[in-house]
C-alpha cells in the first residue's frame, strides 16, 4: 500500500481510505459481523485510514471501530472523526452545533467510545452558520495543545471559510465529496487547498453507489436509506445517470475494470494530495475498491472516461434541497 502525506501538516496515510458510516447509517440495514470482518480486511490489506463520525448511528460507529481495532490488536490506524451534526431520537436532522463547549464535549465522549488517548484527525461535520468558524477551530486548537486531538481537518466548506480557519490553525485535510460526477471543488475549493497545503479527503468516490456498476433501476431502496430521498436516485434523473454508467462500463470493459475501479482510479489520477474514501460494508466491495490501486490510466483513458462522463453531466443535485443548503462548500 502506497502512502502520502495529509498536506503541508499532516500524518502518513494509506493511498486509500475506508469511509465507515454505511456500516452503522444510512444505508438501511448493514450486517454487523460482515461489517467487522470488513473493517478487519481493510485494516490487513494495509488501509491506515478509517472515517467516522459521532452521528453515525449515534455514537455506533465509533463503538464498532473500537470494537474491530481491541480485535484486531497492534498498531491502530488513524482514526478521523466528524462531530457537530444534531440529531433527534428518529434520526432526523436537526442541525449544527459548532460551539466551543461543544466541540469539547463532542470530543470527550468520542475519545471513550473509540477508546483511544487521542483522535488523529477532528472536524467539524459542516459549518455552523451561527458561530464563526475561528471559535470551532480555537477550540479544537486547544484540544491539540492538551494532546486530545492530533489533527486539525474541515468538511464541506469553501474557501473563504478555509483561508479563516487556515489563519487560526494548520489545517491537514478538507473532507468533500469529489467524484467523476460529483466536481464542484474543480471550481476553485482544490485550487484554495493546493495553495495552502491543505489534502483533500474524498468521499462520495462512486456517489453512494450511483456510479459503482452495481446499480440498476428496479433496485428497491429500504427504509431508512437515504438515497430515497436523493435527487440523483429518482425517475428520469436516475435514468439518465445509469446510462453515464453504462458508457463507463464500456471504457472499464476495455481496461479488463470494473466501473467502480475506473471511477475511483480517476479520483487517484487527479493529485498526489487527493484520498479516496471508499464506502465499502462487505469484504468483496472493498476488495474491488483495492483493485482501482493496481489501475494506471494513460492519457486516453483519461479522455474516454472524460466522454463518457463530461463534468456537469449528472442529472439532480447530491443532496436534497435542505441538505444542499446546509453546505458551505456549494458557496464557492
Amino acid at each position: 500500500m502506497d502512502t502520502i502525506r495529509l498536506g503541508a501538516t499532516g500524518p502518513i496515510t494509506s493511498r486509500i481510505g475506508l469511509g465507515c458510516m454505511g456500516m452503522s447509517d444510512l444505508y438501511g440495514p448493514a450486517d454487523r459481523a460482515e461489517s467487522l470482518a470488513t473493517l478487519g480486511a481493510a485494516l490487513g490489506a494495509g488501509i491506515t485510514l478509517l472515517d467516522t463520525g459521532d452521528f453515525y448511528g449515534m455514537g455506533h460507529n465509533e463503538m464498532l471501530i473500537a470494537e474491530a481495532l481491541r480485535r484486531r490488536g497492534g498498531e491502530k490506524p488513524l482514526l478521523s472523526v466528524k462531530f457537530g451534526a444534531l440529531r433527534g431520537p428518529d434520526g432526523s436532522w436537526i442541525g449544527f452545533d459548532g460551539r466551543p463547549q461543544f466541540v469539547k464535549t463532542s470530543a470527550a465522549y468520542t475519545l471513550k467510545r473509540l477508546g483511544v488517548e487521542a483522535i488523529d484527525i477532528y472536524r467539524p461535520a459542516r459549518l455552523d452558520p451561527n458561530v464563526p468558524v475561528e471559535e470551532t477551530i480555537g477550540a479544537i486548537a486547544e484540544l491539540v495543545e492538551k494532546g486530545y486531538v492530533r489533527h486539525i481537518g474541515l468538511s464541506e466548506v469553501g474557501s473563504e471559510t478555509i483561508r479563516r480557519a487556515t489563519a487560526v490553525h494548520p489545517i491537514a485535510d478538507l473532507q468533500i465529496e469529489y467524484s467523476l460526477i460529483s466536481r464542484g471543488i474543480e471550481s476553485g475549493v482544490l485550487d484554495t487547498c493546493r495553495e495552502l497545503g491543505i489534502a483533500i479527503t474524498a468521499y462520495g468516490v462512486l456517489s453512494r453507489g450511483l456510479i459503482s456498476g452495481h446499480w440498476d433501476a428496479a433496485r428497491g431502496i429500504a427504509a431508512g436509506d437515504f438515497r430515497g430521498r436523493s435527487p440523483r436516485f429518482q425517475g428520469d434523473n436516475l435514468d439518465q445517470n445509469l446510462r453515464l454508467v453504462e458508457a463507463l462500463r464500456a471504457v472499464a470493459a476495455g481496461r479488463g475494470a470494473s466501473v467502480a475501479q475506473i471511477a475511483i482510479a480517476w479520483v487517484l489520477s487527479r493529485g498526489d494530495d487527493i484520498v479516496p474514501l471508499v464506502g465499502a460494508r462487505r469484504r468483496d466491495r472493498l476488495d474491488e475498491a483495492l483493485g482501482a490501486l493496481d489501475l494506471t490510466l494513460s492519457p486516453a483513458d483519461l479522455a474516454a472516461i472524460e466522454a463518457a462522463a463530461p463534468a456537469d453531466a449528472a442529472a439532480g443535485s447530491r443532496y436534497d434541497a435542505h441538505q444542499m443548503a446546509m453546505l458551505d462548500s456549494e458557496r464557492g
